[in-house]
């Protein structure tokens, strides 16, 4: 996106994560969407939220499609990769070309399985609110087009929103809500990944379309996704009701 039509979208965005930040909103599906806007406004392939825990463990929290989670997960169970060294340093890692050894020292397990998900270069910033850093947004390209300096200022813009979405507008000094607060999206996005895969194979289809449809249906019916996710789980809810997505050989004539 370029000239006036970004600044345009960009203002829009920031006018529905506002409209978003009412009382008890739906934390996972703000932070999906803003992974998904990240894509759009900066021109990058994929991009993925990871969240540190009460303990200070980061979980993979949202991401612009499954293979960028997998990849996000690869990078946690190997405790390697750009996204953990700018949690840890709480400094921003930008233009890194996972194709040069020099650029990927440290974790090059987890450059190596990037390149093999097709991306060439990454990005790392952190999620921060004032001091406290409490996580991190990864941005993936499958080019080797450089961030400017003006979209990584917007990269780091999205990130402190998301910040301050997560942390709902709180003071650091309340760290029992804070720690609530994480903690109760952490659980909700383990819920949601379960009916993710469980949808999946019910329609016998990819897990991003799979949850497409159960973001469209809870949206329409003005549901939160970690609940209705927990009535999935439970057996409470009749799946029947959320249109599937369709199928490829449905689109041809």
């Amino acid at each position: 996106m370029i000239g006036m039509a970004r600044e345009r979208r960009l203002a829009e965005i920031f006018v529905e994560v506002a409209d978003s930040l009412v009382e008890d909103f739906d934390v996972i599906d703000l932070l999906h969407r803003l992974s998904a806007r990240c894509v759009e406004l900066l021109d990058v392939s994929a991009a993925g939220i990871l969240l540190a825990d009460a303990q200070g463990e980061l979980q993979i929290i949202a991401a612009s499609d499954e293979h960028t989670r997998l990849l996000e997960l690869f990078a946690l169970q190997h405790d390697q990769g750009p996204c953990v060294e700018c949690y840890r340093t709480g400094t921003a890692r930008t233009n890194i070309d996972l194709t040069r050894a020099e650029a990927t020292v440290g974790w090059p397990r987890f450059a190596a399985r990037a390149h093999e998900t097709g991306y060439v270069t990454t990005h790392a910033i952190p999620l921060r609110l004032r001091d406290r850093i409490v996580g991190a947004l990864n941005l993936f390209q499958n080019t080797p087009q450089r961030l400017g300096d003006d979209d990584i200022a917007l990269a780091q813009a999205l990130a402190d929103v998301a910040s301050i979405a997560i942390l709902q507008q709180r003071t650091l000094e309340q760290s029992h809500i804070e720690n609530s607060q994480l903690e109760t999206a952490l659980t909700s996005r383990i819920l949601i990944e379960q009916v993710k895969g469980v949808l999946a194979e019910r329609w016998n289809t990819s897990v991003d379309d799979a949850f497409a449809a159960f973001r469209s249906y809870a949206r329409a019916h003005h549901l939160r996704l970690s609940d209705l996710a927990a009535r999935i789980i439970a057996g409470d809810f009749d799946t029947t009701t959320i249109p599937a997505p369709a199928r490829p050989e449905d689109h041809r004539g």
